[in-house]
Protein backbone atom coordinates (compact mmCIF):
# COMPACT_ATOMS: atom_id res chain seq x y z
CA UNK A 1 0.00 0.00 0.00
CA UNK A 2 1.18 3.58 -0.95
CA UNK A 3 0.92 6.33 1.18
CA UNK A 4 -0.65 8.75 -0.17
CA UNK A 5 -1.35 12.51 0.11
CA UNK A 6 -4.15 14.20 1.84
CA UNK A 7 -6.40 15.10 -0.94
CA UNK A 8 -6.88 19.13 -1.27
CA UNK A 9 -10.36 19.31 0.30
CA UNK A 10 -8.86 18.90 3.67
CA UNK A 11 -5.06 20.40 3.88
CA UNK A 12 -2.66 23.21 3.23
CA UNK A 13 -1.75 21.47 -0.16
CA UNK A 14 0.16 24.22 -2.26
CA UNK A 15 -0.58 27.16 0.15
CA UNK A 16 3.00 27.13 1.41
CA UNK A 17 4.68 25.69 4.57
CA UNK A 18 2.75 28.68 6.98
CA UNK A 19 3.18 25.72 9.76
CA UNK A 20 7.38 25.94 9.92
CA UNK A 21 8.86 27.34 12.57
CA UNK A 22 12.90 27.70 14.03
CA UNK A 23 11.69 26.06 17.44
CA UNK A 24 11.50 22.83 19.15
CA UNK A 25 9.18 20.57 18.63
CA UNK A 26 6.46 19.51 19.46
CA UNK A 27 4.74 22.78 19.07
CA UNK A 28 1.69 23.83 17.21
CA UNK A 29 1.47 26.70 14.73
CA UNK A 30 -1.95 28.29 14.43
CA UNK A 31 -3.05 30.36 11.50
CA UNK A 32 -4.59 33.44 12.81
CA UNK A 33 -6.55 33.93 9.22
CA UNK A 34 -8.29 30.57 8.94
CA UNK A 35 -9.48 31.17 12.44
CA UNK A 36 -11.00 34.62 11.06
CA UNK A 37 -12.32 32.93 8.16
CA UNK A 38 -13.78 30.17 9.72
CA UNK A 39 -15.13 32.75 12.35
CA UNK A 40 -16.99 34.76 9.49
CA UNK A 41 -18.19 31.71 8.18
CA UNK A 42 -20.38 31.29 11.51
CA UNK A 43 -21.58 34.54 11.05
CA UNK A 44 -22.62 34.66 7.27
CA UNK A 45 -24.51 31.39 7.68
CA UNK A 46 -26.16 31.35 11.27
CA UNK A 47 -26.52 35.04 11.30
CA UNK A 48 -29.37 34.69 13.48
CA UNK A 49 -27.00 33.20 16.42
CA UNK A 50 -24.94 35.16 18.51
CA UNK A 51 -20.99 33.94 18.21
CA UNK A 52 -19.55 33.45 22.05
CA UNK A 53 -16.36 31.96 21.29
CA UNK A 54 -15.71 29.18 24.25
CA UNK A 55 -12.46 30.17 25.41
CA UNK A 56 -11.31 27.02 26.54
CA UNK A 57 -11.01 25.32 23.04
CA UNK A 58 -7.50 27.76 22.75
CA UNK A 59 -7.45 30.21 25.05
CA UNK A 60 -3.84 31.65 23.16
CA UNK A 61 -4.58 35.62 23.57
CA UNK A 62 -3.90 35.85 19.61
CA UNK A 63 -6.33 33.59 19.01
CA UNK A 64 -9.04 35.50 21.57
CA UNK A 65 -7.77 39.17 20.02
CA UNK A 66 -8.20 37.89 16.56
CA UNK A 67 -11.79 36.89 17.58
CA UNK A 68 -12.53 40.09 19.58
CA UNK A 69 -11.14 42.37 16.64
CA UNK A 70 -14.32 40.99 14.71
CA UNK A 71 -16.15 41.50 17.69
CA UNK A 72 -17.10 37.98 18.98
CA UNK A 73 -18.42 37.72 22.54
CA UNK A 74 -16.84 35.15 24.16
CA UNK A 75 -18.21 31.94 27.08
CA UNK A 76 -15.67 31.86 30.12
CA UNK A 77 -15.18 28.63 32.49
CA UNK A 78 -12.67 30.35 35.38
CA UNK A 79 -11.28 33.73 36.28
CA UNK A 80 -8.18 33.74 34.73
CA UNK A 81 -10.12 33.12 31.19
CA UNK A 82 -12.70 36.52 32.02
CA UNK A 83 -9.41 38.09 33.03
CA UNK A 84 -7.87 37.69 29.53
CA UNK A 85 -10.70 37.99 27.56
CA UNK A 86 -11.14 41.74 29.62
CA UNK A 87 -7.91 42.60 29.28
CA UNK A 88 -7.76 42.49 25.26
CA UNK A 89 -10.91 44.97 25.91
CA UNK A 90 -13.96 43.20 25.61
CA UNK A 91 -16.73 44.63 27.23
CA UNK A 92 -18.48 42.42 30.11
CA UNK A 93 -21.70 42.69 28.23
CA UNK A 94 -20.64 40.16 25.83
CA UNK A 95 -18.48 37.70 28.31
CA UNK A 96 -21.02 34.84 29.36
CA UNK A 97 -19.92 32.53 32.58
CA UNK A 98 -20.92 29.55 31.30
CA UNK A 99 -19.92 26.86 33.82
CA UNK A 100 -22.13 25.58 35.63
CA UNK A 101 -20.04 24.92 38.98
CA UNK A 102 -18.19 28.54 39.87
CA UNK A 103 -15.73 29.40 42.39
CA UNK A 104 -17.55 31.73 44.87
CA UNK A 105 -14.81 33.83 44.23
CA UNK A 106 -14.77 33.61 40.74
CA UNK A 107 -18.43 34.69 40.72
CA UNK A 108 -17.94 37.67 43.39
CA UNK A 109 -14.76 38.84 40.74
CA UNK A 110 -17.11 38.57 37.43
CA UNK A 111 -19.73 40.58 39.11
CA UNK A 112 -17.49 42.97 40.68
CA UNK A 113 -16.04 43.59 36.54
CA UNK A 114 -19.75 44.07 35.17
CA UNK A 115 -20.39 40.21 34.06
CA UNK A 116 -24.19 39.42 34.20
CA UNK A 117 -24.51 36.36 32.16
CA UNK A 118 -24.04 33.27 33.95
CA UNK A 119 -25.69 29.67 33.52
CA UNK A 120 -26.39 26.92 36.49
CA UNK A 121 -27.69 23.51 36.70
CA UNK A 122 -28.75 22.92 40.24
CA UNK A 123 -30.00 24.67 43.85
CA UNK A 124 -26.79 24.77 44.93
CA UNK A 125 -25.48 27.25 41.95
CA UNK A 126 -28.53 29.44 41.80
CA UNK A 127 -28.12 30.10 45.72
CA UNK A 128 -24.14 31.14 44.89
CA UNK A 129 -25.33 33.30 42.34
CA UNK A 130 -28.23 34.91 44.72
CA UNK A 131 -25.85 35.98 47.04
CA UNK A 132 -22.89 36.90 45.31
CA UNK A 133 -24.08 38.65 41.54
CA UNK A 134 -27.35 39.48 42.71
CA UNK A 135 -29.91 40.52 39.55
CA UNK A 136 -27.85 38.96 37.20
CA UNK A 137 -29.25 36.96 34.33
CA UNK A 138 -29.04 33.57 34.52
CA UNK A 139 -29.40 30.56 32.46
CA UNK A 140 -30.32 26.65 32.98
CA UNK A 141 -28.22 24.19 31.20
CA UNK A 142 -30.43 20.92 30.10
CA UNK A 143 -29.24 17.53 30.17
CA UNK A 144 -29.29 15.64 27.10
CA UNK A 145 -28.09 12.91 24.94
CA UNK A 146 -24.72 13.38 23.43
CA UNK A 147 -25.12 10.34 20.89
CA UNK A 148 -23.00 11.32 17.09
CA UNK A 149 -20.26 13.29 19.41
CA UNK A 150 -16.85 11.64 19.22
CA UNK A 151 -16.36 13.63 22.54
CA UNK A 152 -19.56 13.64 24.92
CA UNK A 153 -20.20 15.59 27.58
CA UNK A 154 -22.76 13.45 29.31
CA UNK A 155 -23.92 13.48 32.96
CA UNK A 156 -21.01 15.60 34.54
CA UNK A 157 -23.35 19.05 33.34
CA UNK A 158 -27.47 20.17 33.02
CA UNK A 159 -30.12 19.12 34.63
CA UNK A 160 -33.59 17.15 33.53
CA UNK A 161 -36.55 19.50 32.48
CA UNK A 162 -38.88 19.21 35.17
CA UNK A 163 -35.67 20.16 37.40
CA UNK A 164 -35.13 23.28 34.86
CA UNK A 165 -38.16 24.84 35.19
CA UNK A 166 -38.16 24.07 38.99
CA UNK A 167 -34.46 26.54 38.85
CA UNK A 168 -35.91 28.86 36.81
CA UNK A 169 -38.76 29.23 38.78
CA UNK A 170 -36.78 29.55 42.06
CA UNK A 171 -34.29 31.49 40.09
CA UNK A 172 -36.94 34.64 40.36
CA UNK A 173 -38.47 33.81 43.71
CA UNK A 174 -34.68 34.99 44.96
CA UNK A 175 -33.96 37.63 42.82
CA UNK A 176 -32.32 36.67 40.05
CA UNK A 177 -33.46 37.24 35.91
CA UNK A 178 -34.26 33.91 34.16
CA UNK A 179 -33.82 34.60 30.51
CA UNK A 180 -33.59 31.21 28.81
CA UNK A 181 -32.29 27.56 28.46
CA UNK A 182 -28.63 26.63 27.41
CA UNK A 183 -27.41 22.97 26.61
CA UNK A 184 -24.59 21.25 24.44
CA UNK A 185 -25.11 18.08 22.35
CA UNK A 186 -21.24 16.96 22.53
CA UNK A 187 -18.03 17.90 20.81
CA UNK A 188 -17.35 17.02 17.50
CA UNK A 189 -20.77 16.08 16.58
CA UNK A 190 -21.36 14.33 13.72
CA UNK A 191 -25.14 14.37 13.48
CA UNK A 192 -26.57 17.94 12.62
CA UNK A 193 -29.94 16.59 13.83
CA UNK A 194 -28.40 16.06 17.22
CA UNK A 195 -30.08 19.52 18.36
CA UNK A 196 -33.65 18.38 17.57
CA UNK A 197 -34.64 16.83 21.13
CA UNK A 198 -33.05 19.44 23.53
CA UNK A 199 -34.93 22.47 21.21
CA UNK A 200 -37.95 20.08 21.92
CA UNK A 201 -37.09 19.67 25.79
CA UNK A 202 -35.86 23.62 25.96
CA UNK A 203 -39.57 24.77 24.05
CA UNK A 204 -41.11 22.83 26.84
CA UNK A 205 -39.33 24.87 29.32
CA UNK A 206 -40.02 28.09 27.57
CA UNK A 207 -44.04 27.06 27.64
CA UNK A 208 -44.25 26.34 31.19
CA UNK A 209 -42.51 29.40 32.57
CA UNK A 210 -44.95 31.75 30.12
CA UNK A 211 -48.00 29.80 31.73
CA UNK A 212 -46.42 31.40 35.08
CA UNK A 213 -45.75 34.56 33.65
CA UNK A 214 -42.41 34.24 32.80
CA UNK A 215 -40.98 35.12 29.21
CA UNK A 216 -37.54 33.68 28.25
CA UNK A 217 -35.93 35.42 25.92
CA UNK A 218 -32.82 33.32 24.84
CA UNK A 219 -32.00 29.42 24.05
CA UNK A 220 -28.30 28.75 23.69
CA UNK A 221 -27.36 26.02 21.39
CA UNK A 222 -23.83 25.72 22.93
CA UNK A 223 -20.82 24.04 20.94
CA UNK A 224 -20.57 21.25 19.13
CA UNK A 225 -19.78 22.05 15.73
CA UNK A 226 -16.87 19.78 14.31
CA UNK A 227 -13.65 20.14 13.22
CA UNK A 228 -12.16 18.31 9.83
CA UNK A 229 -10.51 15.18 11.25
CA UNK A 230 -9.90 11.68 9.43
CA UNK A 231 -14.06 10.98 9.05
CA UNK A 232 -15.58 13.68 6.81
CA UNK A 233 -18.33 15.64 8.68
CA UNK A 234 -21.44 17.73 7.21
CA UNK A 235 -21.05 21.19 5.95
CA UNK A 236 -21.81 24.13 8.33
CA UNK A 237 -24.64 25.15 5.86
CA UNK A 238 -26.16 21.40 6.48
CA UNK A 239 -25.92 21.85 10.67
CA UNK A 240 -27.86 25.43 10.56
CA UNK A 241 -30.18 24.14 8.14
CA UNK A 242 -31.32 21.02 10.40
CA UNK A 243 -31.31 23.43 13.67
CA UNK A 244 -33.51 26.12 12.10
CA UNK A 245 -35.82 23.22 11.15
CA UNK A 246 -36.15 22.45 14.44
CA UNK A 247 -36.40 25.60 15.75
CA UNK A 248 -39.17 26.87 13.04
CA UNK A 249 -40.95 23.14 14.13
CA UNK A 250 -40.67 23.61 18.25
CA UNK A 251 -40.93 27.08 18.66
CA UNK A 252 -43.63 27.84 15.84
CA UNK A 253 -44.65 31.30 16.69
CA UNK A 254 -41.43 33.62 17.93
CA UNK A 255 -37.76 32.05 17.74
CA UNK A 256 -35.73 33.07 20.61
CA UNK A 257 -32.62 35.04 20.88
CA UNK A 258 -30.25 32.52 20.08
CA UNK A 259 -26.87 31.89 21.08
CA UNK A 260 -23.35 29.01 20.23
CA UNK A 261 -20.69 28.44 21.59
CA UNK A 262 -18.50 27.40 19.05
CA UNK A 263 -14.76 26.57 19.98
CA UNK A 264 -13.16 23.19 18.28
CA UNK A 265 -15.43 24.60 15.30
CA UNK A 266 -14.12 27.81 14.90
CA UNK A 267 -10.55 26.80 15.74
CA UNK A 268 -9.34 23.29 15.38
CA UNK A 269 -8.87 23.76 11.23
CA UNK A 270 -6.27 26.41 11.86
CA UNK A 271 -3.67 24.20 13.84
CA UNK A 272 -0.73 22.01 12.95
CA UNK A 273 1.06 20.38 15.57
CA UNK A 274 4.43 19.95 14.52
CA UNK A 275 6.37 16.68 16.23
CA UNK A 276 9.37 14.57 15.72
CA UNK A 277 9.76 10.61 14.86
CA UNK A 278 12.06 9.63 18.56
CA UNK A 279 11.73 6.05 17.07
CA UNK A 280 10.38 3.46 15.13
CA UNK A 281 10.57 -0.48 16.05
CA UNK A 282 8.54 -3.71 16.39
CA UNK A 283 8.37 -5.79 19.49
CA UNK A 284 9.55 -8.70 17.70
CA UNK A 285 10.92 -10.06 14.27
CA UNK A 286 7.64 -11.24 13.04
CA UNK A 287 5.77 -8.35 14.46
CA UNK A 288 3.26 -7.23 11.97
CA UNK A 289 3.20 -3.69 13.52
CA UNK A 290 5.92 -1.27 14.16
CA UNK A 291 5.58 1.15 16.60
CA UNK A 292 6.13 4.96 16.24
CA UNK A 293 7.38 6.69 19.16
CA UNK A 294 7.06 10.73 18.91
CA UNK A 295 7.77 13.44 21.55
CA UNK A 296 4.57 14.64 21.51
CA UNK A 297 1.63 11.87 22.99
CA UNK A 298 -1.63 12.25 25.44
CA UNK A 299 0.10 14.03 28.30
CA UNK A 300 1.27 16.82 25.68
CA UNK A 301 -1.52 17.88 24.44
CA UNK A 302 -3.70 15.21 22.38
CA UNK A 303 -5.64 13.87 25.25
CA UNK A 304 -8.35 14.04 22.85
CA UNK A 305 -6.81 10.42 21.24
CA UNK A 306 -7.41 9.04 24.40
CA UNK A 307 -9.61 5.86 23.63
CA UNK A 308 -8.95 6.96 19.86
CA UNK A 309 -11.79 9.19 20.32
CA UNK A 310 -10.23 11.36 18.18
CA UNK A 311 -8.33 10.12 15.28
CA UNK A 312 -6.09 13.38 13.56
CA UNK A 313 -5.31 13.45 10.13
CA UNK A 314 -1.26 13.18 9.62
CA UNK A 315 0.95 14.13 7.27
CA UNK A 316 4.98 13.28 6.37
CA UNK A 317 7.72 14.48 4.70
CA UNK A 318 7.38 11.06 3.03
CA UNK A 319 4.51 10.42 1.77
CA UNK A 320 3.84 8.69 -1.62
CA UNK A 321 6.36 5.72 0.09
CA UNK A 322 5.20 2.59 0.70
CA UNK A 323 2.85 2.56 3.91
CA UNK A 324 2.10 -0.24 7.06
CA UNK A 325 0.39 -0.13 9.86
CA UNK A 326 1.67 1.57 13.10
CA UNK A 327 0.90 1.76 16.90
CA UNK A 328 1.94 5.49 17.74
CA UNK A 329 2.88 6.40 20.92
CA UNK A 330 4.34 9.13 23.06
CA UNK A 331 7.10 9.71 24.49
CA UNK A 332 6.70 9.75 28.26
CA UNK A 333 6.96 6.32 30.28
CA UNK A 334 3.68 6.00 31.01
CA UNK A 335 2.37 3.18 29.31
CA UNK A 336 -1.11 4.60 28.63
CA UNK A 337 0.74 7.41 26.31
CA UNK A 338 -0.75 5.32 23.42
CA UNK A 339 -2.79 7.24 20.56
CA UNK A 340 -3.54 4.75 17.87
CA UNK A 341 -3.23 0.76 19.29
CA UNK A 342 -6.34 -0.79 18.82
CA UNK A 343 -6.70 0.82 15.26
CA UNK A 344 -3.07 1.21 13.83
CA UNK A 345 -2.05 4.22 11.56
CA UNK A 346 -1.35 3.67 8.58
CA UNK A 347 2.64 5.27 8.12
CA UNK A 348 5.46 5.40 5.44
CA UNK A 349 7.38 2.31 5.83
CA UNK A 350 10.44 4.77 5.63
CA UNK A 351 9.68 6.90 8.62
CA UNK A 352 13.07 7.23 10.68
CA UNK A 353 13.99 8.98 13.86
CA UNK A 354 14.42 12.44 13.34
CA UNK A 355 11.76 13.04 10.91
CA UNK A 356 8.87 15.32 11.24
CA UNK A 357 5.30 14.88 11.05
CA UNK A 358 2.22 16.88 11.22
CA UNK A 359 -0.94 16.60 13.01
CA UNK A 360 -3.86 18.68 11.02
CA UNK A 361 -6.38 20.36 12.34
CA UNK A 362 -4.80 20.39 16.02
CA UNK A 363 -6.05 23.71 16.97
CA UNK A 364 -8.49 23.01 19.97
CA UNK A 365 -8.03 21.11 23.08
CA UNK A 366 -4.24 20.33 22.20
CA UNK A 367 -2.26 23.67 23.58
CA UNK A 368 -4.70 24.26 26.33
CA UNK A 369 -4.45 20.52 27.93
CA UNK A 370 -0.59 19.75 27.72
CA UNK A 371 0.41 18.93 30.90
CA UNK A 372 3.85 21.03 31.91
CA UNK A 373 6.31 19.06 33.50
CA UNK A 374 5.33 15.20 33.35
CA UNK A 375 8.76 13.18 32.91
CA UNK A 376 10.18 16.75 32.27
CA UNK A 377 8.65 17.27 28.86
CA UNK A 378 7.86 21.02 28.62
CA UNK A 379 4.28 22.43 27.56
CA UNK A 380 3.89 22.44 24.16
CA UNK A 381 4.74 25.47 22.26
CA UNK A 382 1.70 27.19 20.79
CA UNK A 383 3.17 29.94 18.14
CA UNK A 384 0.65 32.02 15.78
CA UNK A 385 1.04 33.10 12.58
Amino acid sequence: MVCEAIEEAHVRSKRGEWWKQDVQTPYLAIKLEEVQRRYREFRKTMPKAEVYYAVKANPARPVASALANLGSSFDVASANELLMVLDLGVPPSRISFGNTVKRAADIQLAYRIGVRHFAADSIGEIDKLAALAPGSYVMVRLLVSCQGAEWPLSRKFGCDREMAVRLLRYAKAVGLQPVGVSFHVGSQQTNPHAWDEPIREAAGVFAEMASDGIELQTLNLGGGFPANYLKRVPTLGEYNAAIEESLRRWFPERVPELMIEPGRGLVADAGVLVSEVLLSSRKSANDDHRWVYLDCGLFGGLIEALGEAIRYRIETERDGDLCGPAVIAGPTCDSADLLYERNPYPLPLSLRSGDKVRLLSTGAYTFTCGMAGFNGFGPLQCICV
